[in-house]
C-alpha cells in the first residue's frame, strides 16, 4: 500500500487532467477526453487518486456488466441461479501516473474498487476486467482473479468474497 496521502474522489473539472501520464497513451487519452463525457452520459464512473488538491495520481473506472453463465468455470456457474447471465461490475480502465509507480497505487485503486462494487446496493455477482495483455492479467491474478476457461485475458473476482469495510 501507498505511504503518499493519496485521496479516492469522483473525477470533477477542478481535477488537472492535462498532468496525468501513464505508460499507455489510450488511457492517458481516455481520461483527457472521454472520461468526463461518459461520467455525463452515465456510461461509466471515474475515480481518481488524488496526490494533492488537483493532481491526478491514478484513476479507474466502473460500469455495469454482465458475465455469460456458460463462460464461468463450472464449479461456480453450478453455484449460481440459471440464468443466460450474471450481474456484473466492469472495471474498465485503470491507470497509474508514471511519476507515482512503484507505490503500490495500481492495488489501492483495485482495493477501492473492489470496496465500492461489493458495498453497492445494486447487486452484482462480480467485478470483472479485460486485462490489455499478460502482464496485466498476471496483476489481476495476483490480488485473486479468475480468469475465464475460454477467455484467459478476462478475469472475474466473485464480489461475495470481497471483506465489507
Amino acid at each position: 500500500m501507498s505511504q503518499a496521502p493519496f485521496r479516492l474522489t469522483p473525477l470533477d473539472a477542478a481535477h488537472d487532467r492535462a498532468a496525468f501520464c501513464c505508460e499507455a497513451e489510450s488511457l492517458n487519452r481516455y481520461l483527457c477526453k472521454q472520461a468526463s463525457q461518459d461520467m455525463r452520459r452515465r456510461v461509466a464512473a471515474c475515480f481518481v487518486a488524488l496526490a494533492d488538491d488537483r493532481r491526478i495520481a491514478g484513476y479507474y473506472t466502473l460500469a455495469s456488466a454482465s458475465l455469460v453463465l456458460a463462460d464461468l468455470p463450472a464449479s461456480i456457474g453450478k453455484k449460481l441461479p440459471r440464468y443466460p447471465s450474471v450481474p456484473a461490475v466492469r472495471l474498465g480502465r485503470l491507470a497509474v501516473d508514471q511519476a507515482f509507480k512503484g507505490q503500490g497505487l495500481g492495488g489501492a485503486l483495485l482495493a477501492d474498487a473492489l470496496a465500492r462494487a461489493a458495498r453497492s446496493e445494486i447487486a452484482a455477482f462480480a467485478l470483472v476486467v479485460d486485462a490489455k495483455d499478460e502482464a496485466a492479467a498476471a496483476f489481476y491474478r495476483h490480488h485473486g482473479f479468475i480468469a475465464l476457461p475460454n477467455s484467459p485475458l478476462i478475469l472475474f473476482l466473485p464480489l461475495a468474497t470481497v471483506p465489507h469495510a
